[in-house]
């Protein structure tokens, strides 16, 4: 049997069928019931929709404690906790992203919601993809552990570093270039639409381009993430179910943080360190083997910090020389 098939066997079909099927129902759920018309989300809102998705995690992680039994060398509640906290944390920087994407496109926040849904579900299958083609290749070359391993140490290193403020430039996005040499595009937005007709011809929206973005900027991300999980667990039932509970909360998290962003200063700095850790694990992963509490507690620890930095380090003003002249 090949490593792509012999992946799937450490499951039964009826528990990946349940949690597809499960998927489908909570995304029917979202936008045909309780956001079926447009509306600004709110900041009370977003945080009840953040507990409902976290809730929804913490069940099912208890479900998975029930009917997977701890092994010698695994411990899938433990391994799907963990997977779920790192991959919910480095999330926190498509949030980010997708505030810049929306204020530079001036998206009206009532029409935010259907773009990161729509955005949520192309997510869903591409990480699926990724997730068994990263799994597949470590089971088929165990080097690439490495190269995982030093691709997340470099972006840590990477994320630690001062950014210079050149600006967001979505006509540099190969895949907003590639659609407006395909498709014709129109002028302004067309309410919540991604493609409207006129004179009998098919035109996309802005809102199209903003949706190829956020779903081109989901893919850069789970460069990141998934090798961050994988470095947690090779169990691919694990890896895809905590990877893909935390990109459902991620609509919520967007709508919590933008309203929230002060206390998120340091969480880069977090990120970076974590980053950084789960790599150097990879990498030394035949030679150490760190537990999993370890790993949660370390990981933990560091997303602490950064919060708690937030909140009591005060931000430096800007020289008067920079300040907005009234």
């Amino acid at each position: 049997m090949s490593p792509a098939f012999a992946m799937f066997s450490t499951m039964p079909w009826w528990a990946w069928a349940g949690f597809l099927v499960f998927i489908a129902t909570m995304l029917a759920l979202d936008l045909g019931v309780f956001n079926r018309k447009s509306h600004v989300v709110t900041l009370k809102e977003a945080l009840a929709w953040c507990a409902v998705w976290f809730g929804l995690a913490m069940a099912f992680n208890l479900l998975i404690a029930l009917q997977m039994p701890n092994t010698e060398t695994s411990k899938p509640a433990l391994e799907f906790f963990t997977g779920y906290i790192v991959e919910l944390c480095l999330s926190v920087d498509n949030v980010f992203v997708f505030i810049v994407i929306f204020q530079y496109f001036r998206v009206e926040p009532r029409y935010q919601h259907r773009v990161l849904f729509w955005g949520i579900v192309g997510a869903v299958l591409m990480r699926a993809a990724f997730i068994f083609a990263g799994i597949s290749l470590i089971n088929t070359f165990h080097w690439i552990i490495y190269v995982f391993g030093a691709f997340l140490v470099y972006t840590g290193i990477k994320l630690a570093l001062p950014k210079k403020e050149d600006g967001f430039e979505p006509e540099k996005n190969p895949a907003v270039r590639l659609a407006r040499k395909f498709l014709p595009v129109t002028s302004q937005f067309h309410g919540g639409d991604f493609f409207v007709r006129q004179h009998g011809k098919l035109h996309a929206t802005p809102m199209f381009l903003v949706l190829l973005i956020v779903e081109t900027t989901d893919v850069m991300f789970a460069l990141d993430s998934i090798p961050a999980v994988i470095a947690i667990t090779r169990n691919e039932f694990i890896v895809f179910t905590s990877n893909i509970f935390a990109i459902l909360g991620l609509r919520s998290l967007y709508f919590a943080v933008s309203g929230v962003m002060q206390l998120f200063r340091y969480l880069n700095i977090g990120l970076a360190v974590i980053l950084v850790f789960v790599g150097c694990k990879m990498i030394a992963s035949s030679w150490v083997k760190i537990e999993i509490h370890i790993s949660l507690g370390i990981i933990g620890t560091v997303l602490a910090a950064s919060i708690l930095a937030s909140v009591l380090i005060p931000a430096q003003r800007k020289p008067e020389s920079e300040q907005p002249k009234i």
